[in-house]
Formats: C-alpha cells, sequence, structure tokens
C-alpha cells in the first residue's frame, strides 16, 4: 500500500487492500484499537464517523467508538467541540493525520521527523494532546481515528503504520453497516465460487473451465450475485463480497 505526502495513495478503493481479514463484531475492533492506543502511547481513543455528508451545513462528527471515558474526564464532546468545525474541513483537501498540543502542554516537538506527513492544529483550549488520522472511503466511511494523552512521541514510520491501521478499523465499521443491510438471499456456493475467481482476476472463459461450467452459466452466475450484493458491477460486488467476508 502506498503512502505520499497528501495520504495513504494506494489504499481503500483497492481490491488488494479489501482482502484485509475483517471484524464480524464492534467487539473485534475493541481489541484493535487499543493494540494502537499502545503502539502510539497514547491514553485513549475514539473513532469519529462524518454524518450528513453531502448535506450542506449539516455535516458533523458523531462517535462510533471510544475509550474516553476510563481514566480520563474528557470526552468526545469536548473534542468535537474544539476541533470538529476543523476536521470536517481538513478531510475534504487531505489525508494527511492532524496532530495538536494541549492547552496544558506541548508534548509534539516541531523538528519531529514526522512533522512533513502530519499537520498540526493551532492551540485550543482542549487540554489534552494527541492526533487523528483521516479516513475516506465514501459517504457513509468518511471519519478519523484519534488517540489522545499528555504526551505522544512518535516515529514516521509508526505514524504511517497506525494510518494504514486507522483505515482498516473504519473498513471494519462500514463492512459491519453493510451486513446488517445485506439481502436477506445469501448467496450460493456456484455465486461465490465465481465471485472468488473473478476477484482473483480470471475472466468468464477461465473461471467456466475451471468450475466446469458455460462461458454462459458462469456470466448468470455473476450478474445474480451483483444483483444480490445490490451492486452496479461485476466490480462493485466483488469489493462488496470481500468486505462481508463471503470471499477472500
Amino acid at each position: 500500500m502506498g503512502y505520499t505526502r497528501s495520504g495513504i495513495a494506494e489504499g481503500p478503493g483497492s481490491i488488494q487492500y479489501l482482502r484485509l481479514q475483517r471484524a464480524s463484531s464492534r467487539s473485534d475492533i475493541f481489541p484493535k484499537l487499543v493494540a494502537m492506543q499502545k503502539n502510539l502511547k497514547a491514553r485513549n481513543f475514539a473513532v469519529f464517523r462524518i454524518a450528513g455528508a453531502g448535506l450542506p451545513n449539516k455535516r458533523k462528527l458523531i462517535s462510533e467508538l471510544d475509550n474516553w471515558g476510563v481514566g480520563t474526564t474528557e470526552g468526545s464532546s469536548q473534542f468535537i467541540d474544539g476541533y470538529g468545525d476543523v476536521l470536517l474541513e481538513h478531510i475534504e483537501v487531505s489525508l494527511l493525520p492532524l496532530i495538536w498540543d494541549g492547552s496544558e502542554n506541548a508534548s509534539f516537538s516541531d523538528a519531529g521527523e514526522f512533522s512533513p506527513l502530519t499537520r498540526r492544529l493551532e492551540p485550543s483550549v482542549v487540554p489534552f494532546s494527541g492526533i487523528a488520522f483521516p479516513v475516506r472511503l465514501g459517504a457513509l466511511g468518511n471519519g478519523y481515528v484519534a488517540f489522545v494523552s499528555t504526551s505522544i512521541d512518535v516515529s514516521s514510520d509508526v505514524v504511517i503504520d497506525q494510518h494504514v491501521r486507522s483505515c482498516q478499523v473504519m473498513m471494519d465499521l462500514l463492512a459491519l453497516d453493510e451486513r446488517r443491510t445485506v439481502p436477506a438471499e445469501s448467496l450460493s456456493e456456484r455465486e461465490i465460487a465465481c465471485l472468488q475467481l473473478a476477484g482473483d482476476g480470471r475472466i468468464s472463459e477461465e473461471i467456466a473451465e475451471n468450475l466446469g461450467l458455460s462461458v454462459h452459466t458462469v456470466n448468470a452466475y455473476l450478474g445474480s450475485a451483483t444483483i444480490k450484493l445490490d451492486s452496479v458491477n461485476r466490480i462493485q460486488a466483488i469489493a462488496k463480497a470481500i468486505r462481508l467476508g463471503y470471499i477472500h
């Protein structure tokens, strides 16, 4: 997965990215966030989703998951009040992680090696320092994964790695949402097999030879799977089948 100064260059839109193992419930996501928190030497984390996308003056950050109620008096509402508007504007133009120093201390060094990979926010009344990783996955999957502490000291490699992991977390949440709305009619074994081979880059003729079917039958299976997954084409159906765990 590529990573540039403007953000993650090759990520959420690629089939290869979607092959990562997906969480089956929110309880699977929480330990991932705790592990990220430890890697960053942070005290707490929060995952924010952007609601009201596409509606003028209606966009807002909402907290999806957080542990800011554990060992701290600060909450996600205080963070949103302090930086919400700035974060909403930033994600429209950049995928650089955002860092900020709390009003009570300065934890990030101006000469830090990761400075070119981040954008520093202006000082705020928010008392805690932190870092927020923006993620763009489409209207329902845009948001931030944020970590706060009295001091966060990280290298450029850690910043990049945790940004990638933040994308995975947001992808997990999006997949869980889609799974709840997936049509009641499940995919058949043949439909799954055809989608799997198509996802591996096989064309219809190759899939037909591999499964001992006619090309017409393969296309019929792929077509029916696309309809069941409420997708507009085969590529979208493959991506959605990966997110929902039908194929890998």
